[in-house]
């Protein structure tokens, strides 16, 4: 699998010029190699390696068995002990991470790297990693399904009197307790008024009856991420709020029947903001429709107004339409799903039909 993924990026590497690339990001040295410590990855013609201190290197060797594992110490500083290794295999042009790299960092490479071409470079494994395998796929999927489980525990718990507070750390502790490593993200939970802030953090609000309650949340597991979100009620449902609800699941359906391999990002987008900005609500829907999840929970493809590119099987993407209204509330619905040829496989298994608890 890890020499897969590294056979792919050093093709990718060779075709623009370039004798090796340093990785910082974490997501991406554990894509390519599975190291989840701290320290430097780098991919080249003859050699990969990790260079790492005490705390990393046994664990390191034994997760890693292909790479050559270099122990950083004391008596040099990394960017100078990384430079050593460099040049000592001929390496005269390293490729960079642009949105990762430090000026900190880049400044202690120009100070070793007087052999070396320091060249900045945008995206190259993140493009690797929008397709997943089986591994990944699989990893996902156990993600949303403690997640499904977490939602439906959850609305034993909801009820007025509780806090939004209180809510975040019931949906952290059964997903740990149900075999989650962690969080994804910080939980998102917003009620009543609040509710039309998108990302709206959980506070010592209680919920009260009438409220809307948005809850955004996802699990992680073996690294990889889930993500999806309901809207629930307190109480009975009026009608201005059941009209908002239903355009936002309408929506959302809308979409995920657009979706498929070969579909653009935007056109997917364009399909849920058409139908919103028709039932008066464009103005209030300011966010993307959706967008990749795997080791992080916002990555590539971006299902926006200004998304690139087209859908490929094996993508793994949010569809998240909302509606907002300051004062008033908000909702959202999101389902997490797989692309594949001829439509999309919804992992997502929590009921979207109006909740009124």
């Amino acid at each position: 699998m890890y020499r897969t993924r590294i056979s792919n990026l050093r093709k990718k590497l060779v075709d623009e010029g370039f004798d090796s690339m340093l990785i910082l990001k974490p997501e991406n040295q554990y894509y390519l190699c599975g190291f989840d410590g701290e320290g430097f990855l780098v991919i080249g013609k003859e050699r990969d390696i990790i260079l790492t201190d005490f705390r990393y290197v046994e664990e390191t060797k034994s997760k890693t068995a292909d790479m050559e594992v270099i122990e950083l110490k004391y008596d040099v500083t990394p960017y100078e002990k990384l430079a050593h290794e460099l040049m000592s295999t001929g390496v005269k042009k390293i490729a960079v991470e642009r949105q990762y790299l430090t000026l900190k960092s880049y400044e202690e490479m120009k100070r070793f790297f007087n052999e070396i071409d320091i060249i900045s470079t945008e995206n190259l494994v993140e493009e690797l990693r929008t397709v997943k395998d089986e591994t990944e796929l699989d990893f996902i999927k156990q993600a949303q399904s403690i997640t499904d489980k977490t939602f439906s525990h959850i609305l034993d718990y909801i009820r007025p009197g509780v806090s939004e507070n209180d809510i975040a750390i019931e949906i952290e502790y059964f997903m740990k307790k149900s075999g989650a490593d962690g969080l994804a993200f910080p939980t998102i939970v917003a009620s009543g008024p609040r509710s039309s802030l998108p990302h709206g953090k959980p506070t010592a609000r209680k919920l009260e009856v009438g409220d809307f309650l948005t809850i955004d949340f996802g699990a992680k597991f073996n690294h990889y991420c889930s993500d999806m979100t309901r809207t629930v009620f307190l109480g009975k449902l009026d009608k201005e709020k059941e009209r908002i609800y239903n355009i936002v699941l309408e929506a959302q359906k809308k979409a995920l029947e657009h979706i498929k391999a070969g579909v653009p990002c935007k056109e997917v987008d364009k399909i849920a903001r058409e139908y919103i900005e028709k039932k008066g609500f464009g103005q209030n829907f300011g966010h993307g429709l959706g967008h990749g999840v795997g080791l992080e929970v916002h990555e590539a493809p971006r299902l926006s107004p200004k998304g690139d590119g087209c859908l490929l099987p094996g993508m793994v993407v949010t569809v998240e339409p909302g509606i907002y209204v300051e004062g008033f509330g908000g909702v959202r619905i999101e389902d997490l799903v797989i692309v594949t040829n001829d439509g999309c496989i919804n992992l997502t298994q929590s009921p979207k039909d109006i909740i009124c608890l």
